[in-house]
């Protein structure tokens, strides 16, 4: 035990204590507050306590076990704010970084306090002179870390645990989601706690939505070229603490109150059936290329945390397109990865994630490896292996587009499946074939993989690019809002605008934009895999064409609940409950195209029609210009077993996709696939068709142009 004397002019008196290498970070057990820092590098570790009047006490950890300084001091509470100076060599072309006057955040803060003002005291450089050696102090330029208090009252919280073939994942932001909803009380909106507001769960929950996918809350940096421009960061991929829920988004003043927070948020959605899935960064941190800040890690172990170029140390491996690249051959970092993951599972109760530019955590080396170590760590993990696991399956660099390729226990968001839907409703030729893959769940891209139609997760929108009503209302992107001449953002969007460019009052036009977010959200919705939907896309949702809103902290981004399209919302809502209540739609098997047997009259399990009735033929589906298909999906023929070890049967469906500019007369099945037909879905219209007008088997069908009808057998 050793007795610790404050700073000048502090009289805090502290006891220091050996305490333990594990677990790292800061953790409070009732009694105190065990520390513990990785660093390789280090020759020297100083804890920094700061007062609340930002008074520092420096305390250098006693000891060091396996590269991980550590010590315990009793009667430290949460609340306490902290940080670390590292003490070791600085020789940037060697890949060390190391600098004690850079104040720096712990890897393993579970709650990060304050904001980065960027004074040049932050970087390990002088302005002007990137050779050179900064050592100015960044204390006061910097947040804190924060001890939390790890006792939270879950009560009978439990995860909800939906199958994969029955979720249906809802892509939203924190602040985006709630800052305007007119019954969420002001001083909560844009918060965890909004989020967890009846309001939203009500919302939520009527569209059938089982997972919310939440976009980065993992605290992280506002960048200083945005500020500068009076913008900011507002996707958040940006990250700067894998343990911290941010602070941006919490409605509770007390240093750590955004844990308690934040859990609070996920026991009201659990509550209501919903699972919470994290979008997380770990393939770049916010410090940025060579010319970037001294945040943490790169004080902290440089080498170790970060991918650096092997001819010369001093600058970053970048295939993000961030200025970094995460470290994913070093054991420490793979363990912070793992240990940030089983975290949030364990302590923060979410059910899954979904992995920024995922292809990146494969780049052991060069090339993209799906077998890499931390493959093959989540699939050894009794922990992070039984959570929904989703991949953006690409990065920047060469050979990183990998929509298919990732290992068998992984959901992808499938980007083909996004362009071959947006082709295909604005009428691009030959896309029927690759249309009828997507629909039926991708088996081309999973199924060599012994994976499953759910491994697709299927979208046409995402918080990257136009909305869903901006998709059918632009050709092109208009981001001059973002201050960089309109070159940022994708230029190649598959987006029709219905024959005028932006807003316009023509009742015809509307009609048809109206007609086209159905026919998207009806595909969606039906088709086999996982659907997510974009936040307000079921809304009518505009950013004004903006399709990259990455630093549009405002009313651009933000859902505008005052203008929601009723209409376009209740439409929604009923082709989800079509969805829940037809497992045909949720089939957990790929198509077989075979019988099924006696119980389904001895059709095969799906069968696809020309619009004159006739089974197609290889020549159908080569055919440039067919815009038009049925597809039959036989109840009967569902492969699944229920709870109970029963075979799920369901009633079969027909669905007309017609995406030509006129209409198109469909001649329905004959009398073996079901004696009428009743139609269900219409999206031409914005409303449900009628109960009972039934259409004889054989009859013929007149389905309007750029309109997908759904039909149930009686």
């Amino acid at each position: 035990m050793t007795q610790i004397a404050g700073s000048p002019g502090n009289t805090m008196t502290l006891e220091l204590w050996p305490g333990k290498a594990y677990p790292l970070g800061a953790t409070y057990d009732g009694s105190g507050t065990n520390f513990a820092l990785f660093s390789e590098a280090a020759e020297k570790v100083e804890l920094c306590l700061f007062d609340t009047d930002g008074t520092e006490t420096r305390i250098t950890l006693p000891e060091v076990d396996g590269f991980v300084w550590h010590g315990f001091i009793p009667n430290i509470e949460p609340g306490q704010r902290y940080g670390y100076r590292v003490h070791g060599p600085y020789d940037p072309a060697n890949g060390m970084r190391c600098n004690p006057n850079k104040l720096l955040l712990d890897p393993y803060a579970k709650a990060i306090d304050g904001h980065f003002d960027w004074d040049q005291a932050l970087f390990g450089y002088n302005f002007g002179d990137p050779d050179s050696r900064n050592d100015d102090d960044s204390a006061a330029n910097m947040p804190k870390c924060v001890v939390i208090n790890p006792f939270f009252d879950w009560g009978v919280d439990r995860p909800p645990n939906h199958e994969y073939a029955d979720s249906v994942i809802y892509e939203a932001h924190v602040k985006g989601l709630t800052q305007t909803h007119p019954d969420i009380p002001e001083q909560i909106r844009g918060t965890y706690a909004a989020v967890g507001h009846p309001a939203i769960i009500e919302h939520l929950t009527s569209l059938g939505i089982t997972a919310i996918e939440l976009m980065p809350v993992h605290h992280f940096a506002n960048d200083s070229t945005l500020i500068e421009k009076g913008l900011s960061n507002y996707w958040g991929y940006n990250t700067i603490g894998f343990f911290a829920p941010d602070s941006k988004y919490s409605s509770n003043p007390n240093p750590g109150g955004q844990v308690q927070e934040f859990k609070a948020m996920v026991r009201a959605l659990h509550e209501a059936g919903i699972e919470v899935i994290l979008d997380v960064v770990y393939n770049h941190t916010a410090e940025g290329n060579h010319m970037g800040p001294t945040l943490s890690m790169r004080g902290i172990d440089n080498a170790a945390y970060y991918q650096l170029v092997d001819d010369d140390k001093r600058y970053y491996m970048d295939y993000t397109g961030t200025g970094n690249s995460f470290n994913v051959r070093h054991p420490h970092s793979l363990q912070l990865i793992m240990d940030s993951l089983r975290y949030w599972v364990t302590e923060m109760h979410v059910d899954g994630f979904r992995f920024d530019l995922a292809s990146t955590l494969a780049r052991e080396f060069y090339d993209v490896d799906r077998l890499a170590t931390f493959f093959e760590l989540v699939q050894q993990d009794p922990t992070v292996s039984q959570v929904k696991l989703i991949a953006e399956p690409w990065d920047v660099g060469p050979g990183g587009y990998q929509v298919g390729n990732f290992p068998p226990q992984w959901t992808e968001w499938n980007g083909k499946y996004r362009d071959t839907v947006r082709d295909f409703w604005r009428g691009e030729p030959a896309t029927l074939d690759e249309f009828a893959s997507r629909l039926t769940g991708s088996a081309d891209l999973y199924e060599h993989t012994a994976r499953r139609p759910v491994a697709s997760i299927n979208f046409v929108v995402a918080h990257d690019g136009f909305t869903l009503r901006d998709l059918v209302s632009y050709n092109e992107k208009h981001n001059e809002a973002n201050g960089e001449d309109n070159n940022d953002g994708e230029s190649h969007n598959r987006s029709w605008n219905c024959g005028v460019e932006g807003p316009t009052d023509d009742p015809e036009i509307l009609a048809l934009r109206g007609q086209q977010q159905r026919n998207f959200l009806t595909t969606l919705l039906l088709s086999q895999g996982v659907p997510m939907i974009c936040h307000g896309d079921e809304l009518g949702r505009t950013q004004g064409g903006n399709n990259n809103g990455y630093c549009q902290d405002n009313e651009i981004t933000w859902i505008d609940w005052s203008t929601a399209d009723k209409e376009l919302l209740d439409f929604t809502r009923t082709v989800s409950r079509l969805r829940a209540d037809h497992p045909v739609f949720r089939r957990r098997r790929f198509f077989s195209g075979k019988p099924v047997g006696r119980r389904g009259q001895g059709l095969t399990d799906i069968v696809w029609f020309t619009p004159d009735g006739a089974e197609m033929t290889g020549g159908d589906w080569d055919s440039g210009f067919g815009k038009s298909v049925g597809v039959y999906l036989n109840g009967h023929g569902i492969p699944d077993m229920d709870t109970r070890g029963q075979r799920v049967v369901d009633q079969s469906f027909l669905l007309c996709f017609n995406a030509h500019h006129e209409a198109i007369d469909f001649a329905l099945p004959p009398e073996e696939f079901g004696a009428s037909w009743e139609p269900v879905v219409s999206s031409a219209v914005p409303v449900a068709p009628e109960p009972g007008q039934s259409h004889p088997a054989g009859a013929t069908v007149s389905v309007p142009a750029r309109t997908v009808l759904v039909l149930r057998a009686e």
